[in-house]
């Protein structure tokens, strides 16, 4: 297969750019114009082609791509112009912005500037910058010149990135980002724009109706010394916090502050309705998500931006301001519904079950519950019966969601006082800190192979801080390299700078982030492994329904694909298949999943 290394460089001011922008809004836009494009076919001088956009079609056109691997740095962003504007199709996606996450890790910077002096194969130049505000037209013919020779040393970085990161690069990653890239880049589906705009136009009726309901403007609720004056006119003294940022007292009118929390169920109508209004009201996630999709609408399909190895884990990850992995709980239900398959088609939403309680039970031989995940039982209501000391046949809904609580969330070594509020704030189930505590320790002592894998990863991070190789987990799967765990990927899971000072309980480790040190403890290691296990193995299952079926988007874990009407049945077994297949290197861990067919995303559930 030939390698086709390509760089667009585009019109931009500094209303109209990427900064501004999405990159669908950008390049779907009229004032969208290439300037020129750098294209270096396999090994042979990068060339420099600048013209009308029929020029450089016909220019594009002339290349084998049916046969080609493209090649860019953020090719969500050339690949969609070579698509969207030039009708031009690559066999094969590829991206060494997508390359340098997976290799070193997403907390250091990736820009083809920073990986260049990373690996000291020379400059990225600055010539975009004296590029602002102009069209073809407005450069002269020596300005064009020296922009081509920008872009062609661009290509020639990209290029030379591309051999050195790519040589050990995972060969199955390389198809996973091939698949993610395509989401985007060949876009699919389709939104319906009257039911979105019917839901907008509630949305913001409902919004006015919570201002009526307090009599009171917009800007009282936004602002929080007008909502504070509010709360004291109605008998309230606002409540206080110590600001994490500045050390100072503060208002707790943050929605997660739990005095704020508190204000919701106000046994004063008033201050719940207000409560209610200010959280309504400074909530536009979903207005504004909504209106993003009416403006895609009538641009064309929508191009699924999943951004591949977002997560320290190496999960996918929104992106393009319409995070698809994270659509608004209150309005997410009409958003999905909005999202339609092509006619002919329809959608199979395919979620992997409970696939972190599972990758956790086989990796640290908790094998009793291995067992019972492969007979299909119901492991919450086994655990709620442990817990309560009943039947499994008497347990209670109620018994049942403590015991997927615990299931779900005690895996990871959390303590009485969390999983007390997060009874609460999941479902409104109150236990007292006692009983909380009970419960806790029925889970551990119910899978103490569990809670000894939690000081195995304790462990690991003292021979990681001494950067001495160790093995853990079933088959010995997991494997320390320096200051970092080898997922099955063959990628590193990096946990870099890290290390401890003496605690009051000991060894206290932590790591270098963007957001500063970051503390890590065997729970939390126990969390990112299972977290990255998971992620493997779903990319894996990705690949094998991709054989098949198209895959346009990946939701958590879940894998949602295109197909044509007349073989949803045998499409639906497939997919469920391949979702149950066990990848051999995890042999013996009991995968299941279940999935819903629709004409419409949300129709999928």
């Amino acid at each position: 297969m030939d390698l086709i290394t390509v760089d667009f460089e585009t019109y931009y001011d500094k209303k109209f750019s990427l900064s501004k922008l999405t990159t669908e809004e950008y390049i779907r836009n009229d004032q969208f114009e290439v300037i020129g494009v750098g294209v270096k076919y396999n090994d042979e001088p990068t060339e420099w082609a600048s013209g009308t956009e029929s020029e450089l079609k016909e220019y594009l056109q002339s290349f084998n791509w049916q046969d080609s691997c493209l090649v860019a740095h953020n090719t969500m962003f050339d690949g969609a112009i070579l698509n969207w504007v030039f009708d031009v199709c690559p066999r094969v996606y590829t991206d060494t912005l997508c390359i340098a996450r997976a290799l070193h890790g997403v907390q250091v910077g990736g820009s083809l500037k920073a990986l260049a002096t990373r690996y000291g194969i020379g400059e990225k130049g600055t010539e975009v910058e004296s590029a602002l505000g102009k069209t073809r037209a407005d450069f002269q013919p020596d300005e064009l010149s020296a922009y081509g020779d920008y872009c062609i040393n661009d290509v020639e970085l990209t290029h030379e990135l591309f051999g050195i990161m790519g040589v050990e690069f995972p060969k199955k990653e390389l198809k996973l980002i091939d698949t993610t890239l395509r989401m985007f880049i060949e876009p699919t589906l389709l939104l319906n724009a009257q039911a979105l705009d019917s839901h907008l136009r509630l949305t913001l009726s409902q919004k006015q109706k919570l201002l009526s309901t307090v009599n009171v403007d917009k800007e009282t609720l936004m602002s929080n010394d007008k909502f504070a004056d509010a709360l004291m006119d109605a008998g309230m003294k606002p409540p206080m916090k110590v600001s994490p940022t500045t050390g100072k007292k503060t208002y707790a009118f943050a929605k997660t502050d739990k005095e704020f929390q508190r204000m919701l169920v106000s046994k004063n109508p008033y201050v719940k309705a207000l409560t209610e209004a200010r959280l309504g009201i400074k909530s536009t996630l979903e207005e504004t998500r909504t209106q993003r999709f009416i403006d895609i609408s009538k641009r064309g399909a929508l191009p699924v931006p999943i951004k591949y190895y977002a997560a320290h884990t190496g999960r996918w990850g929104g992106d393009d301001k319409i995070n698809m992995q994270n659509l608004p709980s209150r309005g997410g239900k009409t958003l999905k519904e909005s999202i339609c398959a092509p006619k002919g088609y329809m959608l199979i939403d395919c979620d992997s079950s409970q696939i972190e309680a599972r990758v956790l039970a086989w990796l640290s031989h908790q094998d009793d519950l291995v067992d019972a995940f492969d007979r299909g039982e119901d492991v919450y209501k086994k655990m709620a019966s442990s817990i309560y000391n009943v039947s499994v046949q008497d347990v209670t809904k109620e018994q049942r969601f403590v015991g997927k609580t615990a299931i779900l969330g005690a895996g990871y070594g959390m303590g009485a006082l969390r999983f007390k509020d997060q009874l609460k704030g999941q479902a409104g189930v109150e236990v007292e800190l006692e009983e909380a505590r009970r419960i806790i320790n029925v889970y551990r002592d119910s899978n103490w192979r569990i809670a000894q894998f939690w000081r195995e990863c304790q462990n690991m991070l003292v021979s990681m801080n001494n950067r001495e190789d160790v093995s853990i987990g079933r088959s010995k799967l997991i494997n320390s390299k320096g200051h970092a765990v080898q997922l099955p990927s063959g990628l590193l899971m990096r946990y870099d700078g890290l290390d401890w000072e003496q605690g009051e309980k000991g060894q206290e480790f932590s790591y270098d982030t963007r957001q500063g040190r970051t503390r890590i403890y065997g729970g939390k290691v126990t969390e990112n492994i299972c977290q990255a296990i998971a992620r493997c193995i779903i990319g894996d299952q990705m690949l094998w329904i991709a054989k098949e079926y198209r895959v346009v988007m990946t939701v958590h874990d879940s894998i949602v694909c295109l197909v044509p009407e007349d073989e949803v049945d045998k499409a639906q077994k497939y997919i469920e298949g391949c979702m149950r297949k066990v990848p051999l290197w995890c042999k013996g861990m009991p995968l299941d999943c279940e999935s819903g067919v629709g004409k419409t995303y949300g129709g999928c559930e």
